[in-house]
């Protein structure tokens, strides 16, 4: 009786470790935050200053503690009040799933004037309609694109592109067609640009 005890007791401690520390690094925003910090330390050395297009987040702060210096915008309206983040000393922009909420992106990215820009946006699936929020106007889509379409407003408003990926974003915890769908679908686009 007593090895079997231990038995129970062995798997019950292996199902704590798996719900307490993998399941939460293998949700789609844990994936998604890897991926990007990933893709950050691919171009930007350690210690670069990063002006990040967005409220303070999670996802800055993640980048933030694996050594770099990120300053991020308060709340301003992109769209129409962006002159004071023009000028920085920043080594990159970085603007993550920033521009879908945005009525018109190629404003700022025309005029800012750092060398580097790194940004994300989620893809436009087929199988859902765009994210769209009733209740909160800073949290909708406006925009969601597909890769050629990103491509373009970065290409016009004076961006080489010089490194991309795209990714599914699968959440595990559910099921349905939806969710099967999200497995083989790009969900988010990632570019690493540089001032043409």
């Amino acid at each position: 009786m007593a090895q079997k005890y231990k038995g129970i007791q062995g798997s019950t401690i292996l199902w704590l470790y798996i719900l307490c520390y993998i399941y939460p690094m293998q949700t789609p925003e844990a994936r998604r935050f890897a991926k990007t910090l990933a893709f950050v330390q691919k171009h930007l050395p350690e210690a670069s200053r990063i002006l990040d297009l967005g409220t303070p987040n999670d996802l800055a702060n993640f980048i933030a503690n694996a050594g770099y210096t990120v300053q991020n915008t308060k709340g301003e309206n992109l769209d129409t009040d962006y002159q004071d983040f023009l000028n920085t000393d920043a080594d990159c922009v970085t603007a993550f799933e920033i521009f879908e909420h945005m009525l018109a992106p190629f404003n700022i990215l025309h005029q800012l004037k750092t060398p580097k820009l790194i940004a994300s946006v989620p893809l436009k699936l087929w199988f859902a309609p765009a994210y769209w929020n009733t209740k909160d106007d800073w949290d909708k889509h406006y925009h969601e694109f597909e890769p050629k379409q990103f491509d373009y407003l970065l290409e016009r408003s004076g961006w080489n592109i010089k490194d991309s990926m795209v990714w599914a974003s699968p959440d595990y915890g559910k099921i349905g067609i939806r969710p099967l769908l999200r497995y083989i679908t790009p969900r988010y686009y990632m570019v690493y640009c540089e001032r043409a």
